[in-house]
């Protein structure tokens, strides 16, 4: 008889299968995570450093909010508060912007894209965009903090010596910015991109144009800080702009309807890549999108921006002639002074026969605007997104019309724009805007002599610096213009809207036969229906004749740019540069801190 003998498997079953999973758990660990990649693999194709650079753009160009949001500190706009920066309360302790992260992946890239198994084409091509955007990291650097560490390798933490490095001197710092926008664009893909996303060589062409504009202006109007060779950045900047400008790779949006073909730039859904070089793209189909018409159009999400009635003063009237020349022009009634004007004027805030989508009227709404000037140039008309971060129109974040102007700008500079270097540049934008009368100015306008007040005397760049401000408002790049032009004072003027011809009046401000808005110094019990009473406290608000005259917001906040009372030149222009932050020089006592900070 055969003995069955019976055995417990269950232990012997745990055993097998406790040393089967610790087995196969050790290979697991063994393998390469699949959430990061290794170098060998991070730079083995073509198609691999196409999504390393792809992480520049995601990284480090402005989404929409940062452009349409960026001119709250200009002198052309009217928040619903001051800045902190003009209103001195800002200091070392607070500063920041002394972050080099994204500068690591960069020369990381720099060390190791280098693969003999790639195309050289594709090679040069991606380090090119590499190093476009390390010139774009430093760029940024240098406006905001002047002398800055210039690294040209990833640091070990080993390292002291570059670590604990003093800053490097501006003008190496930029020379180096120079030798990366030439590589990049002496090597990067020339081939136009529909799509407005990516770094070609035309787009970064446009930002050596805007990036040296910038430093050889600097370096022109801020004699305090002893940088030489100005007239060298000025004339990069014109041979970049002019040497895009001769591709023929890009031309204004223009089909002849100058009440529309500028605003479309900036409510299309897909960028206009006839303009736009480069775009944060939105879309509604993937649902993507931003809070623009809601950010301009509540009076609670966002700073209730309007222009300011100095600024609105310089656009031109329709015939070519400044408004400014119009008797009265600065007690005019808000319908008369917003008629017959460049036709941006009405593309950029709400004016005369403006209305929704619906149909109805929309006049500036004074439960949001505190100028009048209310900003409609990236609101989708639909009422429907007014209260929706559901957004779909894409934000231009470099368009040709900024190419056009640094050219004409630069070549003003030196003295060398002829009539038609402004008919191809300023003439084609007031063209656009359906400005007649485009010729090369003579004699200075009084009204843009006095607004800038230390450069009174040149009227063809006074004209240009009338046109950049028309033409990019709002765009986010007022505040670089008045750093670069040593213009900061202008900031701390009173913000000012529309005239008010009298107390308690009721306003009809688009000539519906509604009445929309009156300037009161106490609400009414018995309110007229449509219509906004907006309150003068005699603090805040309050009319600057008493009981007429221009709406001034905030006059009883001090505002401060430039140390009038310092005798040291650049501790009087202290503001031009931001503080380091504390931290950074307790962390590396071989680092400075910019004067009078």
């Amino acid at each position: 008889m055969i003995k069955v003998i019976r055995m417990n498997m269950k232990p012997m079953l745990a055993g097998i299968l406790l040393l089967s999973a610790l087995s196969s758990c050790k290979k697991f660990l063994d393998r390469t995570p699949l959430d990061r990649l290794t170098p060998e693999q991070a730079f083995a194709t073509e198609n691999t450093l196409d999504l390393y650079v792809k992480s520049f753009h995601v990284q480090m160009l402005p989404d929409g909010p940062s452009i349409y949001q960026g001119d709250m500190m200009s002198d052309i706009t009217v928040p619903n508060a001051v800045p902190a920066y003009i209103a001195g309360r800002v200091s070392s302790q607070e500063a920041s912007g002394w972050n080099w992260d994204q500068l690591r992946n960069i020369n990381y890239f720099l060390e190791h894209y280098d693969n003999p198994a790639i195309a050289q084409k594709a090679r040069n091509h991606y380090s090119g965009i590499a190093r476009f955007f390390r010139a774009y990291f430093y760029y940024n650097k240098v406006k905001q903090f002047g002398d800055v560490p210039w690294y040209g390798q990833t640091i070990g933490v080993d390292d002291t010596a570059l670590l604990y490095k003093p800053r490097d001197p501006r003008t190496l710092v930029m020379d180096s910015v120079l030798k990366d926008l030439n590589y990049a664009i002496e090597n990067i893909n020339s081939t136009k991109d529909p799509s407005s996303t990516n770094i070609t060589k035309w787009v970064a062409l446009a930002y050596k144009s805007r990036i040296c504009l910038f430093e050889g202006t600097f370096r022109k109007y801020h004699p305090e800080y002893n940088l030489p060779d100005a007239d060298k950045w000025l004339q990069e900047a014109a041979d970049a702009a002019g040497e895009l400008m001769k591709s023929g790779q890009y031309s204004l949006q223009n089909t002849g309807v100058p009440e529309k073909d500028y605003r479309s730039l900036f409510t299309s859904e897909n960028p206009v890549s006839r303009e736009v070089l480069l775009a944060a793209v939105y879309n509604n189909t993937l649902k993507r999108w931003h809070n623009a018409a809601w950010w301009f159009n509540s009076a609670t999400l966002g700073a209730r921006l309007g222009l300011s009635k100095s600024f609105v003063n310089t656009y031109l009237n329709s015939d070519g002639t400044p408004f400014s020349s119009r008797p009265g022009y600065d007690t005019l009634y808000f319908p008369s002074e917003v008629k017959s004007r460049d036709k941006r004027l009405q593309q950029t805030i709400r004016m005369g026969d403006y209305k929704r989508t619906d149909g109805s009227a929309a006049p500036a709404d004074f439960n949001v605007t505190y100028s009048g000037y209310q900003i409609q140039k990236y609101s989708l008309d639909d009422k429907y997104f007014d209260t929706r971060t559901e957004s779909y129109n894409s934000i231009p974040i470099m368009r040709y019309a900024e190419v056009l102007l640094n050219y004409a700008e630069a070549k003003a500079e030196l003295g060398l724009l002829s009539q038609s270097d402004w008919d191809e540049t300023i003439g084609a934008l007031r063209r656009r805007a359906g400005i007649k009368d485009n010729v090369l100015p003579l004699i200075a306008d009084p009204y843009m002599a006095a607004y800038f007040e230390k450069d009174s005397n040149d009227p063809v760049l006074l004209e240009i610096r009338r046109e950049r401000g028309v033409e990019l408002a709002v765009e986010g790049i007022r505040y670089d213009d008045l750093r670069r032009w040593k213009e900061g004072a202008l900031l701390e003027r009173v913000y000012d809207g529309i005239y008010v011809p009298a107390k308690g009046q009721l306003i009809d401000l688009n000539e519906d036969g509604r009445m929309d808005v009156s300037f009161v110094d106490k609400i009414p019990a018995t309110k007229v229906p449509g219509v906004v009473y907006f309150l003068l406290d005699g603090i805040n608000a309050k009319l600057s004749e008493g009981d007429k005259g221009n709406l001034l917001w905030l006059g009883n906040i001090e505002k401060q740019y430039e140390e009038e009372t310092s005798s040291d030149p650049q501790v009087k222009s202290r503001r031009y540069l931001y503080p380091l932050p504390f931290n950074a020089i307790v962390l590396n006592p071989r680092l400075t801190q910019n004067p009078g900070w």
